[in-house]
């Protein structure tokens, strides 16, 4: 199996940021996948399948996200957090 890179830019939609919520969706989704997922905010790198370090982030809306997948599912780990992010994590907008 060969080892791939990818990454995405995300922005932060939702009026509330990445809470609990939406935390906890991005790591259950993230841990899905073989590849080492990172979640990256002005120069702050975190475990993507880690609740609380998407917290530490402090990520509010409009925030602007890094995400970096390395693995043999990179590219699908990406499209998948992406889509995440994309949806405003399912939330009403307010």
């Amino acid at each position: 199996m060969s080892q791939s890179l990818s990454t995405a830019t995300v922005l932060v939609s939702n009026s509330q940021g990445l809470h609990m919520r939406p935390a906890n969706l991005l790591a259950t989704t993230a841990s899905k996948f073989l590849s080492v997922v990172t979640l990256s905010r002005e120069g702050q790198s975190v475990d993507c399948k880690s609740i609380l370090g998407i917290l530490t982030l402090g990520a509010f809306q409009g925030s602007q996200i890094e995400v970096l997948a390395d693995g043999p599912d990179a590219e699908i780990a990406i499209a998948t957090i992406v889509n995440l992010f994309q949806r405003g994590f399912d939330e009403p907008a307010e």
